[in-house]
Formats: structure tokens, sequence, C-alpha cells
């Protein structure tokens, strides 16, 4: 059962054509903990008639620059690129999931050739496409969200709606969502939570696979529907965090 033969091979894309956010790629480690890569060595922990159902997952970083350049993350990391959008392992037809972790939101999307790439992908029902927070600029600007209900942040939802046309916005009320082979997300985090529930969907990864997967890195306990007000810091709010603290210091000063 679950031999070198018969095992599943998983292939996962990370497309970045810029740069990303580092807590919006680390998501796709959840699919790392349920492959026979991670459980297999872990004999003394894992059950052989577990990781024998885990599938093999392969990772394929993709980027515009040459395979073993840097591609730039949030505070100050980087990442290398193994695979550039032109290498026939990459194309359309050869991947399982493409995750798009969320990039600079700043950014222009003026290269025809990485949104005709992601599009191409989305294009697939073979693909299930993985959009991670701003990630949604991106596949907006690939023409991929037309015709979809789609989350995005919270607090970026109102400029979105100008940009985009024909996509069904579903409010503050979810932090993940499906839509066929299209899964979007709120904010950075919530990274964790739709892989959780995709790896719970997929017919990729066998139940007691997933399951274990998701006790290991302690996701998937949230639920889809926010339980909790907005976390977004207005100027006043700010200002009022700005003078509590000084107001505690003052206090503190006066008893020393």
């Amino acid at each position: 059962m679950g031999g070198p033969e018969s095992r599943k091979t998983v292939r996962v894309g990370i497309y970045l054509p810029r740069d990303a956010q580092v807590l919006d790629l680390a998501c796709v480690d959840i699919f790392g903990t349920m492959s026979y890569e991670y459980l297999s060595p872990q004999k003394d922990m894992v059950p052989a008639v577990l990781y024998n159902l885990a599938p093999s997952v392969q990772f394929f970083y993709i980027g515009k620059v040459q395979p073993g350049e840097l591609i730039p993350l949030t505070s100050g990391s980087k990442l290398m690129c193994t695979h550039h959008m032109s290498d026939p392992e990459v194309q359309p037809g050869k991947l399982d999931i493409l995750c798009v972790p969320g990039p600079d939101p700043r950014n222009t999307w003026d290269d025809s050739s990485e949104l005709e790439w992601l599009a191409a992908h989305a294009a697939r029902q073979d693909t299930d496409i993985l959009c991670i927070c701003t990630a949604i600029f991106l596949c907006g600007a690939a023409g991929i969200l037309k015709g979809k209900k789609a989350c995005a942040p919270r607090g970026l939802q109102q400029k979105l709606k100008g940009m985009f046309e024909g996509v069904t916005w579903l409010g503050d009320s979810l932090r993940w969502n499906q839509d066929g082979n299209f899964w979007s997300c709120g904010g950075i985090t919530n990274g964790n939570d739709l892989v959780s529930a995709y790896a719970r969907q997929s017919p990729l990864f066998p139940g007691p696979v997933a399951e274990f997967g998701l006790a290991l890195t302690e996701t998937g306990d949230r639920p889809q529907v926010y339980t909790t007000g907005k976390t977004i810091f207005t100027l006043g709010i700010v200002w009022q965090l700005v003078k509590a603290v000084f107001l505690s210091l003052g206090k503190k000063s006066k008893t020393t």
C-alpha cells in the first residue's frame, strides 16, 4: 500500500513575479507537513499506515528571474527562485496547485507575460489557484476574478470594487472562499485558514493525512466566518494608542 510506484505526486507552484509577504508565503509549508517526504523520516512518531497514505509533494518557486537568483520578501528576507516562468515543468497543465502569495499592493502589473501566464493556469480546471491576501490585485489584473465570488483583505475591499468589474465581493465576513478552482482569502495569516480548508476538501490529500498535518501545524481550527470585528487601525485609533502609551509612561515616572 502506498509504495513508490503507486504514490501520488502533488505539484505545488508558488508564483512570485515581483515580491511577497513572508507570512503569506509561509502557508505552503502546511502542504509540506502532509508529504511523504516530511512524515516518513519521523517513524518514531508517525504510524507507517499514515505516512504511506501521504503523497509526495514537490514545490516549484516560480519567478521572472532565472533559477538560483533571489526574489525579495518582506522583513529583509529573500527566496531563491527554482523555476523561471518559461520552464516546461511549470507550464499550464503541469501543476496541481498554484499558490500566489500577496505582493506589495502598490505594484503595477503592466507586463502582459506574467498576467497571461497566471491566467492560463487559472483557465485549467485541473489546477487550483490559491490567492493569498493582496495577491487579489495580481489575480484581478490577470482577469481571473471576472464572474467570481472572492474574498480580499477587509480594509482594501472598497478600493478593489473600483478597480475590477464583474466580481462578487463577499464583504468583511469570510476568512476564505472557494469558487470553482479559484480560492481567495482575507489578510495575511488567513492563508493558513485557506490552505487548511483546501487540504480538507481536496482529493490530493487523504483525510487522515490532512488532519494529521493540520494537528502538527496547529492550523485549521478557526471558522470560515470571522467572529470578531475588523483589525484595521485608522489614524484616529493609532493616535489614541499613542496618547495612552505616553499617559502610562507619565504615571510610571511619577511613582518611581
